[in-house]
């Protein structure tokens, strides 16, 4: 049966065995993606200066249509109605603009 201490031994072994074959594999990478580069003449100015999706769009503050004259809460017309509003004609409350 194998103890507790010999698997923490494996284990170390393992890791660096594992960070070796990740530094190799690395290096590796790192000549192809170079060789990629010089034959297709990119630069790294070239990478970072990729198209990016387009930034999200800003979205502004909409004004309120509706307020209650009771409590001065106020309501842009937009989702779920306020319950302030149930049952009442809301032309009434519209904000003159």
């Amino acid at each position: 049966m194998t103890s507790y201490a010999e698997y923490v031994e494996q284990i170390t072994k393992l890791q660096s065995l594992a960070e070796a074959a990740r530094k190799d594999e690395i290096s590796g990478a790192i000549a192809k993606i170079k060789d990629l580069m010089q034959q297709h003449g990119i630069t790294v100015e070239d990478l970072s200066s990729g198209t990016r999706a387009r930034p999200a769009k800003i979205k502004g503050k909409v004004a309120p249509q509706f307020k209650n004259p009771e409590t001065g809460e106020a309501w842009t017309g937009r989702g779920r109605a306020p319950r302030w509003l149930d049952g009442k004609d809301r032309e009434a409350y519209r904000i003159a603009s």
